[in-house]
Order: C-alpha cells, then structure tokens, then sequence
C-alpha cells in the first residue's frame, strides 16, 4: 500500500474504530441494564414469596398460641368448693397459657346405693337446715345471699387465673390442701412462638413489605410508585422507533441558531477531536426566545443530527413542596445520564428552577429552588464534571436566570431564538406544508408578508387550520381562500354568526374602523394597510388589519404615528356620530399603554426628563408589587398629565386628519357597508385619493428651534 493510500486511509479507518468501539460500548450498557431489570424482577418474586411465607407462619403461631377448651370452666369458688369436698383428682397450671386444668371426681353421695332412700332424706334435711337449695347453692345465713357450691358432675375441668403472684398464691393454698396430684408446665415451645410471633415475625413482615415496595414500585406509574420515587426523576430518555428523528432540516427560519448549534454536534459526534486538540467543548446552551419560535424543536435537532441519547424535562419537575426533592431529582437524572454518555440532557421552562437566588419573598429557612439551583450549577460544572453531557436550556425569561448559571463552564453558548423574519415565515410555512394538498396557485412568499409577528408555533397552526377549513369544506387541495381565513382565525378568531348588528351599529363599526384605515393611509402607511371587516370575530366587532414593517427599534415619531392611528377609531365615531362608544375600549388600553411607555420608560416626555420611571418586567415578576419606582408624588402627577397629554394630543391630531378626509372616510364607509370586507386592489383603490398627511411628535419650542437649526445647517 502507497503512502497516499496510507494518508487516505487513516481518516475512515479511525471513524470505523471509534464507531465500532461506541456500537460495544452501547451493547455492554444495554447488557448491564437488562441484568439489572432482570435482577429487580428476581428481588421482587422472592421478597413476595417470603412475605407470603411469613404471614403463613405468622398464622400458624396465632393459631398454636390459641389454648383449646379442655373440659367445663369453673369459677374459684366452685373450686374452692371441690377442695373442701376433696373431689380434685390431678391439677396442672400451664404458665404461658395462665390456665389451670385437671380432673374432678363425683360427690360421696353420688356413690352411694340410689336405693337407700331415707339416707338421701336425710341428707336433704340436713342440706335445709344448714340452708342449702335445690339447685346445689348454698346460702350464707348472714348475708343471706347465694354462693357457688361444687358442681355434681365428674370429669375434665380449666379454670383462668390472671398471671399475678397474688392469684397463684390462694390456688396453691386450695389445691395444698387436697390429695390431688399438683404439677407446673412451663410450655417452654409455646414461649419461644409468642416471643417470636410478637416482636420478631411483625418486624421481618413490615421490612420485606417495604422492600417489596421499592422494588416493584420504583419507576411505575401506581401512586405508590410517585410516593415511593420522591427523589428519582424516572425515564426521561426519548424512546427510538416512536416517532421519526427531527433534524436541521425540519428547522426553518433560524439560520443563525442553527450555525451556532452544528459545532455542538460535531463535539457529540466526534468527542475525540476536541481531546486531541485540548479544546474545552461547550458544556451548556441556552435558547431563549419568545414563546413559539421553535427553542424545543432545536433541541430535538441537535440529538437528531448527533444520534445521541436525548433526555427531555421540565424545569418544574424539579421543585417540590418537601425540602430536598429537587435536588434528589437532579442528582438522579445525572447519573441516569452518566450511564449513556455522550448524551443531551434538555431543561424546558429552565426559570421555574434556574431563578435567581434570593428573589421574590421568602419566609427564612431552606428553599427548595434555592437548594435545586444550587445542585445544578455543581452537576454542571463542579468537582465532579458531567464529561460528554451537554445541557441545553430554553426559557422565555433569561434577565431572571441566576448569574451562576450564565457564566461559562455552565451555560456557555446563549442563542437567541427570535421570530422569524419574512424569508424565515416562507421556509417555515413550506416546511409545514411538506406532504400537504397545497393549491398550485398559493403564494407562500405574499402569505409571510401577511403574517407578521408571527412565531413558529403560529405558522403551523395557521396550515393546521387551513387544511381543517378544507376537510369542512369538502375540498381536495388547500387553497388561497382556505389560508386566508386560516390567518384571520388565528389572529382575531373564528367568525361569530350568531350576533346580528342592527344598521346603526353596523354603521358605527364601519366608521370606526375605517378611522384606522384613513388615518394609517394619509400617515404615509398606505401599503400596510390590507384589510377591512365589520364581520364580528373573536371579541371584537371588526377589524383593520395593518401591516407595519419590521423594525427593531422604533423613533420618536414611529411611536407617535402609531398611537395617532390607535386612537383614530375614537376620532372617527366622535366626528361622524357625536360620541364615541364602548367599542374604543381595546382602543385606549393599548393607547394608554404606549403613552404610558414613551412618558415612563423611553424618556420621550420633556416634563419628566430622560429617565426611567416604570419598573422593568423582570423587576416585577422578581416580586416587586409595584410597576413603578420609588418616584415622588409630584413626579406620579406629572406622569399621568404627560401620559394623558400624549393621548389627547393623538386624538386630536386623528380628528383633524379625518375633518381632512371627510369625503374619503365616507366613501370608503359606503364600501364597506355593501361588501363587508375590503382587501386587495379593492382597498388600495378606495384609499387611492387619501392625501398625505404627516404627523410629528409634539415638542416643545426649545425642539423646534433645534430642529430648524439643524435644518439650516
């Protein structure tokens, strides 16, 4: 072989080693799993089969410690009775059973010949005067009551005596006294039974009942499973041949994340490279993003691509009412993953266990997510490094992570995972669209323009619905029209047939959203503007769908434009009807709110200055009450006068610019009243003639002079 075929070689013979020496590696695991479920199967047979055992004898010693009936129990006088007539023939006491039998013998008079009749008669007469009845009692001349006289009968008798020195004393007495032949049995067998059958068998019963317990119900789903596996997360390894592998391919829409994710792969498909060259592999990944765009489906990528064991939980499995579960739960689903390491180990909602330490209002003591994060950060990155484990992390929330858990070592790739931008809205709509009767008329791209904002989750949920409309609608193929509503559904809700408007108020929502519509146009938005409908979905009675672009930071004067055309609804019913209705109220609760946010938190007002007034979100959710700082009360009035100012200037400024478009607003409203709805080239050629009317941010005279400075120069 040649040298070059040598250098050839080298690369595909070290992969088939490290493959071949993985694929044993994985056999010997899953060898030394089945030996230990076959073992935990053996333990339970045989703790079953013992615990059957030990309720027998238990059984079988309650019953041996059971004395039986030996002949007709008497009482002590009838004994002492019998001891004065000398009729006891033999008497045992049994000293475990506190019992004493023995034998008695019939009366003298019984004996004696039945014919000798006057000896009877005279004994009878003898038994009156001395006060004896007819039923073998005697009564006490003084007290004149009835006392137990021997009993006539021969044969077997037992009599219960308590196990007390002062009761065996008077029998010993009675039966000294007699010739009856007098024995002790010490039941030395019956002894050792009740020693054993009242400490002991209990004991072994309740330990092999237990251990029974854990052994069967470790990792079953019973609710003695969940009582017994407090601290044991269970199986959280995703089973193979349920459901087909995701891969990048089933990505779209983040091309970035998913550039950042490959080297992550590369380091779980080949851990070896990264030992040779010294090169510390990232250890944890944190995906935050907004809800929806996709941060659990990249984590299934990432262990698709890589082949490796994926372990997927929740970050509030974790925590735990009792103190130190969280961190049981944690220690266990490390060493689960130990055992097939390289693996990946993904914590979905990473905030409901990763907070950070002292927030919101603890009452002392020992917190449970405190004791949680704090195992977390050690298995991640302590004395004992998780080699070949990589952690990835999700949550909505990363300003609320512990520090800790952020730093490098832990945490070392944080990828933001944002909405997709119109490109990425394309990709995911085909990628969703995959295997699907789609129309040959359907435009993805023009269906991403019409959905901005739009997260990941969305955009499948607008297809889903989209192929339901067509399943209603009994059609073969999923067309425009289909997605279409299909949008609409997903972002106001489903259309409402049942309220019917009377004229006037079909006429009042049609100024009101054709307000907005005016408004938006003669602002210079005229392009965004792509649908009007007095149709009632969801809450709301109509809708005017406005496009805005796509813009990560807004001016000034965006905002402003923004709140001028939410107020322009209110503007328009003023203008036209005389007053406004309840209809404005989703109006001014969003007008309010970005008022509220140019005064407190851009610093946009010139009362209160270039400061932040309002409390940040994280602030709040960390347990601060209140939205706002610690401000003064004057420093409150000003804010609502400057927040009030901003919305009745917006008002204002809507009001005029629809006394300027007067005959525009009219016409459009008679459309809409014929047709309903407005979109398309029919909506671009009603607001054709609507005049350009710009808009400023209100400022003061010191702005102004600025400005015309700066436009002079």
């Amino acid at each position: 072989m040649s040298v070059v075929q040598t250098v050839l070689s080298k690369g595909p013979l070290k992969r088939v080693r490290r493959e071949a020496k993985q694929h044993m590696l994985r056999r010997k695991r899953a060898r030394v799993a089945r030996k230990k479920r076959a073992g935990s199967r053996k333990a339970t047979i045989l703790l079953a089969l013992i615990l059957a055992m030990l309720f027998g004898a238990f059984g079988w010693s309650q019953s041996y410690l059971t004395t039986p009936a030996q002949g007709t129990e008497i009482s002590m006088d009838q004994l002492k009775a019998l001891g004065k007539q000398d009729r006891i023939l033999s008497a045992t006491f049994l000293d475990e059973d506190n019992r004493l039998v023995g034998r008695i013998s019939l009366p003298v008079a019984d004996e004696e010949d039945p014919k000798d009749k006057s000896s009877r008669k005279g004994k009878k007469k003898d038994a009156d005067a001395k006060g004896e009845g007819s039923g073998g009692d005697k009564k006490d001349p003084e007290k004149g009551r009835k006392v137990s006289a021997a009993p006539s009968w021969a044969g077997p008798f037992w009599l219960a005596y308590p196990s007390s020195d002062a009761a065996f004393g008077p029998l010993s007495d009675i039966l000294g006294d007699t010739d009856a032949t007098v024995t002790i049995d010490q039941q030395s067998s019956k002894m050792v039974v009740r020693v054993v059958s009242t400490y002991l068998l209990p004991l072994l019963i309740l330990a092999n009942f237990f251990g029974l317990l854990f052994t069967a119900g470790r990792g079953a789903s019973s609710g003695i499973g969940d009582v017994i596996a407090f601290g044991v997360m269970g199986n959280k390894r995703q089973k193979k041949g349920f459901v087909q592998p995701v891969t990048f391919d089933d990505v779209g829409g983040a091309d970035e994340a998913v550039a950042e994710l490959r080297e992550v792969v590369d380091y779980l498909r080949d851990p070896e490279r990264y030992e040779e060259l010294k090169a510390a592999p990232p250890k944890g990944v944190l995906l935050f993003g907004p809800p929806g765009c996709g941060k659990t489906l990249m984590a299934k990528a990432v262990a698709g691509e890589a082949g490796v064991p994926f372990f997927s939980v929740a970050g509030a499995e974790f925590v735990e009412s009792l103190v130190g579960v969280g961190a049981a739960r944690v220690r266990d689903l490390f060493a689960q993953v130990r055992q097939v390491a390289p693996a990946i180990v993904f914590i979905d909602e990473l905030d409901a266990a990763g907070r950070k330490r002292g927030s919101g209002s603890t009452g002392g003591g020992s917190d449970e997510r405190e004791q949680t994060l704090n195992q977390l950060l050690v298995e991640m990155d302590g004395f004992g490094i998780s080699a070949g484990i990589v952690v990835m992390g999700a949550t909505n929330r990363p300003d609320i992570l512990d520090p800790a858990l952020l730093r490098p070592g832990r945490f070392d790739r944080h990828i933001t995972v944002e909405q997709p931008d119109i490109e990425g809205r394309e990709e995911v709509l085909r990628l969703h669209a995959r295997g699907k009767p789609i129309a040959a008329d359907v435009d993805f791209e023009y269906l991403a323009r019409r959905t901005p904002g739009f997260s990941g989750a969305d955009l499948a949920n607008v297809i889903n619905e989209a192929a339901l409309l067509t399943v209603r609608g009994n059609r073969s193929e999923i067309g425009v029209p289909e997605l279409e509503e299909a949008v609409l559904r997903v972002v106001h809700g489903p259309k409402r047939k049942g309220r019917m408007l009377s004229p006037e108020e079909r006429a009042r929502v049609a100024y009101h959203e054709c307000g907005h519509a005016i408004v938006a146009s003669a602002i210079g938005n005229r392009d965004d503007v792509h649908r009007i409908s007095i149709l009632d979905r969801g809450r709301g009675l109509g809708t005017t769908a406005i496009q805005r672009q796509e813009e990560s930071i807004l001016t000034a004067d965006q905002l402003y434009e923004k709140l001028v055309i939410t107020m322009a609804g209110m503007a328009s019913e003023r203008l036209v009807l005389g007053q406004p209705s309840t209809g404005v109220e989703d109006d001014l609760e969003a007008a309010t709110n970005t008022a509220r946010d140019m005064v407190g938190r851009f610093g946009l007002s010139e009362e209160i200055g270039s400061i932040r007034v309002l409390a940040s979100d994280m602030d709040v959710f960390l347990g601060n009450s209140s939205v706002v700082g610690e401000l003064s009360e004057s420093t409150h009035r000003k804010m609502d006068a400057e927040t009030r100012r901003f919305v009745e200037r917006a008002l204002a400024d809507a009001q005029a610019i629809l006394e300027q478009h007067r005959e525009d607003l009219d016409g459009l409203v008679e459309r809409l009243l014929e047709h309903e709805n407005l979109e398309g080239t029919a909506l671009a050629e009603a607001l054709s003639g609507v005049a350009p009317s710009p808009v400023r941010f209100p400022a003061s005279d010191a702005r102004a002079m600025g400005d015309a400075l700066r436009d002079s120069v």
